[in-house]
């Protein structure tokens, strides 16, 4: 008797918790429609007629609703870039979680921001649908009750930078798919625009959200006149250093206040590629209310310095210890730097041709998206869909294959990951599912001996990490989050060609505290047709 009033007690605590935690509905409708955002008109991906998307303003814990609708002649996708999932890669918008959504057809994406606050974006993850459009910003505000470590600014503006090409993404996948890389971009978008208008008052302060949702580049971003303060990168609160420009790198998301105390007229906002021969460049317009002064003076250039600034720059930010991030308790109260690692991952990039096709590897095997997603494969042990544990932990010398790998780790393994960068150009790595300490960056070969050199005290915690030309990342994970979870470049013909994989977290005790059961409307594909949730 006193257990089965235990369990009625549980439930109803469940649902009183539950009950806290409100509600947002969005019904979106995505469409084709004319878009011109460098000048020449060419067919865009819409959502609710917009491009980008519609911004989804919420608060930590809301439980977020979207009803997509896909009107599109293909196949639509979209994930949400930063949201852990929590207990619920069911929601994560990837191939390798989910079906697409068909023409003609809608899914009802669940999710929760369940102990998150900050900057973050969605994008659609079909092929290169991202290169038309159907992205947009996600950003997570403070609970009442939790106080941010800076005075409540007297707005926000929201910046959606990225490279842009004029080509369709029909187009740019076909390229892909005969086998060659991408050309360089043809311009750069401020908010899928050139010289968007941002006004606000002399002597006030704002928050200004940029995240990089472009494709291939890293861009440097900088306001004349005027300094960005540091105070949050994807979901960390960072000890609030003070810039005359940041770089930020694509997939990635920060936010800076800026103090508007020039004198009043109008301010150049720049962004521009970074480690390009041809540097590309975009300004929009700050503008001081009232005022009738215009912009005056050159566009403010970007760092004459390049990788080792970079860098340097990079090791500046740093966790705010004292700070409460989504939750009441300090972020410092996590000692991430004592805890034991369980397993050490050492992965290089590279670009092997296969077939005499352009691919991209991880540690030599390049991945293959199979018609089943690989959560589907596991939850209904269907076999021949995917290999466990298929990619070397280690660097190899020999040829390039073609696989679909996936790892395997506990629930609650703490691990290492270094990334090894072996070719001349930038990387940017994300996994989804959680957010990770960013412990250390260096040149050349990564060695043992490198870990001498981590910040084991105060690094950021962040979903997405450069990996500079030649060097090495290295990340600490703390897999706490059950689930199927893509490890990929954030550059996306990358990922497209292969530059991914997912690494399962799993336990045998299930229980709801873990996971959640695959969702009713959940869609089934490939071999999971005809099997139901």
């Amino acid at each position: 008797m006193r257990l089965v009033f235990l369990s009625v007690y549980l439930v109803l605590l469940i649902s009183v918790s539950l009950a806290d935690d409100p509600y947002r509905y969005f019904t979106w409708t995505v469409t084709y429609g004319p878009i011109s955002p460098l000048g020449t008109q060419q067919q865009g991906i819409l959502i609710n007629g917009q491009f980008p998307g519609p911004r989804i303003d919420c608060v930590t814990n809301d439980n977020i609703i979207v009803n997509v609708i896909n009107k599109l002649d293909e196949p639509f996708l979209v994930t949400w870039n930063g949201i852990k999932q929590r207990k619920n890669s069911w929601q994560d918008g990837v191939l390798g979680t989910n079906c697409p959504i068909p023409p003609n057809s809608n899914y009802t994406y669940k999710f929760q921001t369940k102990d998150q606050i900050g900057t973050f974006t969605y994008f659609p993850t079909v092929g290169m649908q991202r290169a038309s459009g159907g992205f947009g910003a996600l950003n997570v505000y403070q609970r009442p009750q939790i106080p941010v470590p800076y005075p409540k600014p007297d707005g926000d503006f929201t910046l959606l930078i990225g490279d842009w090409y004029k080509a369709s993404h029909k187009v740019l996948k076909q390229r892909l798919d005969m086998g060659r890389s991408l050309l360089f971009p043809d311009g750069l978008l401020i908010n899928g625009a050139q010289r968007p208008y941002f006004v606000g008052d002399q002597g006030k302060t704002y928050l200004f959200r940029i995240s990089n949702v472009g494709l291939t580049t890293s861009i440097n971003f900088r306001i004349q006149n005027h300094t960005l303060k540091l105070v949050e990168l994807e979901g960390t609160h960072t000890i609030q250093n003070s810039y005359d420009s940041i770089d930020v790198h694509v997939g990635q998301s920060l936010a800076v206040l800026v103090t508007l105390n020039q004198a009043p007229k109008d301010y150049y906002i720049v962004a521009s590629t970074r480690f390009t021969r041809r540097v590309l460049t975009q300004t929009a317009v700050l503008h001081y209310s009232w005022s009738s002064g215009s912009l005056a003076g050159p566009v403010p250039p970007g760092p004459t310095y390049q990788i080792h600034w970079s860098m340097k720059q990079a090791r500046t930010f740093r966790w705010n210890l004292t700070a409460s991030a989504a939750r009441p308790n300090p972020q410092g109260s996590y000692h991430y730097g004592s805890i034991l690692k369980q397993r050490s991952l050492i992965l290089a990039n590279s670009a092997p041709l296969i077939a005499s096709k352009q691919r991209y590897a991880t540690n030599g095997v390049s991945f293959v998206i199979p018609e089943t997603p690989l959560k589907l494969a596991d939850n209904y042990n269907i076999a021949n869909v995917f290999t466990w544990d298929s990619i070397p932990i280690n660097p190899i010398n020999s040829q390039a294959v073609l696989g679909t790998p996936v790892f395997r780790f506990n629930l609650h393994d703490f691990i290492e990951i270094i990334f090894q960068n072996t070719e001349n150009n930038i990387q940017s790595w994300h996994l989804d599912g959680y957010d990770f300490w960013v412990v250390g960056y260096g040149f050349g070969k990564w060695t043992d001996n490198m870990r001498k050199r981590y910040n084991l005290a105060d690094a950021v915690t962040r979903h997405t990490v450069q990996v500079y030309p030649n060097g090495w990342s290295a990340i600490l994970v703390s897999l706490d989050n059950e689930g199927m979870w893509n490890v990929r470049s954030a550059m996306w013909a990358r990922q497209y060609l292969g530059q991914q994989f997912y690494m399962r977290v799993w336990t045998s005790q299930k229980s709801y505290s873990n996971e959640y059961d695959i969702p009713s409307n959940a869609l089934h594909c490939g071999k999971a047709i005809g099997l139901h949730a």
